[in-house]
C-alpha cells in the first residue's frame, strides 16, 4: 500500500517597502507595506480551514511578520528555521538595480552571467544559499509521510524548490516569478512508480484577487 504523501505549503512572505520600492533584500529587511499586511490577513483566511501540521517561517522579519499574521488565523505556533532564509546579497542589500549598476558595476556583471559559485561582496554564491533551503527539503522526505508543514519564505527560496523538484541547473536564469503571498504546493511521495518530490501547485494567488492593485 502506497504511503500517504507528505506536504508542504510553500508562501512567499507579502509586499514589503523593499519589494515596493525595487531593492535587493537578503538578509537585510524591511517592513511589510499596509498592502503587504492586507496579503498575509487574505492568507490566514485562506489557510484557515486546512489541515496544516506545523507552520514554520524563516527568522528574517518580514517572513516572521507575515507567519504571526497567518498564525491569528490557524492558531499555530510559529517556529523559525533559519535554513529557509533569502540568499545574502552582501553590498547590493538595500539597492536597486541601477544604483548596483552605478556602484557595484563589476558585481552587477558577475551576476547576470548566472555563475552560481560568484562570492557577493560579503554575502554568498548561489550554490551555497541553494543547499542550504535544499536542506530542508531532504530533511522533509525523510519525515512522517502524510504530514502538512506550511513554509513562510522567500522569492529566492522558492526558486531553489523549484528547480530541485524540476531538476533544472543552477545556471539556467529564474523561470518562475511567484508574487507576494502567493501559495506554492510540493509534495513527497510515490508517484507514477517512484518517490520523489513533484510540484503541485505555483504561485497560486486566488486569495488576493479581491485585494486593491498595488
Amino acid at each position: 500500500m502506497t504511503a500517504p504523501a507528505t506536504t508542504l505549503i510553500v508562501i512567499r512572505h507579502g509586499e514589503t517597502v523593499w519589494n515596493h520600492a525595487m531593492r535587493f533584500q537578503g538578509h537585510g529587511d524591511s517592513p511589510l507595506t499596509e498592502h503587504g499586511r492586507s496579503q498575509a490577513h487574505a492568507l490566514g483566511k485562506r489557510l484557515q480551514g486546512m489541515a496544516i501540521d506545523t507552520l514554520i517561517s524563516s527568522d528574517l522579519g518580514r517572513t516572521r511578520e507575515t507567519a504571526a499574521i497567518i498564525a491569528q488565523y490557524t492558531g499555530h505556533t510559529v517556529h523559525a528555521d533559519r535554513r529557509l532564509r533569502e540568499r545574502h546579497y552582501g553590498v547590493l542589500e538595500g539597492l536597486n538595480a541601477k544604483e548596483i549598476q552605478e556602484q557595484h558595476p563589476g558585481v552587477y556583471q558577475e551576476l547576470i552571467t548566472e555563475n552560481p559559485d560568484y562570492v557577493i561582496p560579503e554575502g554568498q554564491t548561489h550554490r551555497q544559499h541553494y543547499h542550504q533551503n535544499i536542506e530542508v527539503l531532504n530533511e522533509w522526505s525523510g519525515g512522517t509521510p502524510g504530514t502538512t508543514a506550511a513554509l513562510v519564505a522567500h522569492g529566492g527560496v522558492l526558486d531553489n524548490f523549484f528547480r530541485y523538484v524540476a531538476h533544472l541547473d543552477l545556471r539556467h536564469p529564474r523561470c518562475v516569478l511567484p508574487a507576494n503571498a502567493s501559495i506554492s504546493i510540493i509534495q513527497h511521495g510515490t508517484f507514477y512508480g517512484s518517490l520523489r518530490w513533484v510540484i503541485k501547485t505555483w504561485g497560486d494567488a486566488a486569495h488576493l484577487e479581491t485585494l486593491e492593485t498595488h
